[in-house]
This record gives structure tokens, C-alpha cells and sequence, in this order.
């Protein structure tokens, strides 16, 4: 298994991954009929233009990708003390809790400290286990926020890190 920066061929499998992570990971959590509707083909078109603008890494298996993560500015504003954002980080379910996700959070952090951001924030659903991923990594609860994802009102967590550092440790 190889971490690697993310290329425009990768768009496929970063699709597969997110919307079957989405699936496994929001089932019971995020209305069924919207999780039935995510599209590989539809999501593929926007992985396709965020590969082409920002900084993605992509967990790869033997050429077939089993995580990403993107990540960049922090994009709200609500958060003016936190410099960074990881926008989205996803794993198949077979791949979770293997140290995979912290392998793919090096090099995001290692971006925000050449770019001399050292604070970073992520969003997590309230009911979505892998929040105790990043508590693990030394995040902390900073706010939380009312969102809606297909119809249901969701709380949804905000976790910062005052100083990214500690996790390349």
C-alpha cells in the first residue's frame, strides 16, 4: 500500500470510495433513499475537477484506490485561529482502523506547514464513529452545527487542532 498524490485517472476510484464509504459508513445515520441515489458517475465528474484544483492523496492498493483525503484552506470563515481544513477523508469499509487514515492525514498536514498554516479544522456528523479517529489524533471538539443531508436535520461536529504538529508523530 503506497499513500500518493492524487491524478486525474484516480477520479474513478475516488468516486467508488466515497460513495461506497458513504453507504456503509452514514447507513442508519443519512436517509436511505438518498444514500441509494449517490451516483459513482456523478461524483467521478466532481473528484475529476477538485483532483484538477487542489491537493488530494489517495491510499493505493496494488493500483486500486481504497482511500483519499483532500484537504486545503479553511473555507467557512467561523473559524479565523484555524488556517486549514481537511475537506473529506474516506476509506472503504475493509480498510478502516488499519493506521490507513493517519497515513493519509501525513501528508495534508504536511502541505498546511509548508504553507505555514499549523492549524487545521475537520467536520464530522455527531453519529459518524470515526469523530473518535481524530479525537485520537489529538483533535478537540471546538462547535457544532445543525446541517441537512436529504431531507434529515444533522448535527454535525467541528473539530480543531490548535497545532497540527503532533500529528506527523
Amino acid at each position: 500500500m503506497k499513500i500518493r498524490e492524487a491524478v486525474s485517472t484516480d477520479a474513478k476510484g475516488i468516486a467508488i470510495v466515497q460513495v461506497d464509504s458513504w453507504r456503509t459508513t452514514y447507513k442508519g445515520i443519512v436517509p436511505d433513499k438518498y444514500l441509494e441515489k449517490l451516483s459513482y458517475s456523478d461524483r467521478e465528474k466532481v473528484w475529476q475537477q477538485a483532483i484538477s484544483k487542489g491537493k488530494m492523496y489517495v491510499a493505493d492498493v496494488k493500483g486500486k484506490i481504497v482511500g483519499f483525503v483532500i484537504g486545503g484552506k479553511e473555507r467557512s470563515g467561523n473559524y479565523p485561529s484555524y488556517g486549514g481544513e481537511v475537506y473529506a477523508i474516506y476509506l472503504l469499509e475493509e480498510y478502516q482502523g488499519k493506521g490507513i487514515g493517519t497515513l493519509l492525514m501525513k501528508p495534508i498536514v504536511t502541505d498546511f506547514l509548508h504553507q505555514q498554516i499549523d492549524s487545521m479544522i475537520v467536520c464530522v456528523l455527531k453519529d459518524n464513529d470515526s469523530r473518535f479517529f481524530y479525537e485520537r489524533l489529538g483533535a478537540k471538539q471546538i462547535d457544532s452545527i445543525e446541517i441537512e443531508i436529504g431531507g434529515k436535520k444533522l448535527t454535525e461536529l467541528v473539530y480543531g487542532w490548535e497545532n497540527i504538529d503532533g500529528i506527523l508523530e
